[in-house]
């Protein structure tokens, strides 16, 4: 850890002090002094239980969607159908959960593998058509997302939806994760398992043997090919897998807070985790620092749009990649 962050705190650094000049410049701009601005965020944000909160609980669903990304940036691959992904994999929990007569000790980690499950099959015709066929990625997993939302949209106004809502039946209590104790806010115990499994990704790609594999693939194919390696079937599980983590993203919400799918819970979730895997370099420990930069910003709009307008903290989203990628080129360790 500390290894790595000395070889990327230089572009770290300026990229961070890029973004707040922006900031400050913005806010004077705006006729709002910034210390007035930087004030409310510390007592009303990081300092209130409830928006620490919410802001880690933004966190944990980038945590998986990044991840998912990252695995498959890593390897060589641009999967860009997480949002897809994420809502193949809720779904599918959602609906199968509640027909599972099974004890807590059981239900929850047989919930974490149906979401898995629902993201990795999401995941499979793209790995197919890449590995098989030579379908690019990124128009595969593209249209994915598409098919994944309107199909689940279908499936719940026409199927699966409770009298008089929009949403599926509540899973049995059994199935909720517990909900840390910060003042009635969303965070769940979700967050610690994105955390582990953010660990868990990077012992898999750099400590196992099928994981250098997959990296191989990304860095040479031909090489890892001459050199034995089944350059196909690794392409088709890298997708896969890269589903597979992004599918556990509904978790956080289904699981830790309303216990229930309903369509649109978690908006552009699967799209900003491209944005997490970039800004951490593709590094999984990195996505977790990455994905509380953007949760950061994204509930520091609502918690300060009585002065600042929300907006601005969603352009800064956006140039906080634009800065981030060239200080990565110019700044950046080797990786």
């Amino acid at each position: 850890m500390m290894k790595a962050l000395a070889r990327e705190g230089r572009w770290i650094a300026i990229s961070l002090g890029i973004t707040f000049a922006v900031l400050v410049l913005s806010i004077l701009a705006l006729r709002q002094n910034p210390l007035t601005v930087f004030g409310l965020l510390a007592e009303r944000l990081l300092l209130k239980p409830y928006g620490l909160g919410q802001m880690l609980y933004k966190a944990t669903t980038l945590i998986f969607t990044g991840l998912g990304c990252a695995l498959a940036f890593r390897c060589g691959l641009f999967n860009i159908g997480a949002e897809g992904q994420l809502y193949a994999g809720a779904f599918l929990m959602a609906v199968v959960a509640p027909h599972l007569p099974l004890p807590m000790i059981l239900l929850i980690p047989a919930c974490l593998a149906i979401a898995a499950l629902g993201g990795g099959l999401w995941g499979l015709v793209p790995g197919w058509l890449k590995a098989k066929r030579g379908a690019h990625e990124v128009i595969t997993t593209m249209m994915m997302n598409f098919i994944a939302l309107a199909l689940t949209n279908y499936l719940i106004s026409a199927h699966f939806h409770e009298p008089e809502t929009i949403h599926t039946a509540e899973l049995p209590v059994a199935a909720y994760l517990p909900q840390l104790p910060m003042e009635s806010s969303a965070v769940n115990a979700s967050l610690f398992v994105a955390i582990a499994l953010a660990f868990a990704v990077h012992y898999f790609l750099w400590s196992t043997p099928l994981g250098f594999e997959l990296r191989a693939v990304g860095s040479n194919p031909t090489a890892a090919k001459t050199s034995g390696v089944p350059v196909d079937m690794r392409i088709f599980l890298i997708l896969v897998l890269s589903g597979c983590l992004s599918g556990l993203a509904g978790i956080n919400f289904i699981l830790g807070y309303k216990h229930y799918f309903e369509q649109g819970f978690a908006s552009g979730a699967g799209f900003m985790g491209i944005a997490v895997a970039l800004v951490a370099k593709n590094y999984p420990i990195g996505v977790i620092f990455s994905a509380l930069l953007f949760a950061f910003l994204s509930q520091a709009g609502l918690t300060v749009q009585s002065v600042i307008p929300r907006e601005l903290f969603e352009i800064l989203q956006g140039l906080v990649i634009l800065v981030v990628v060239i200080c990565q080129n110019k700044y950046g360790g080797a990786e």
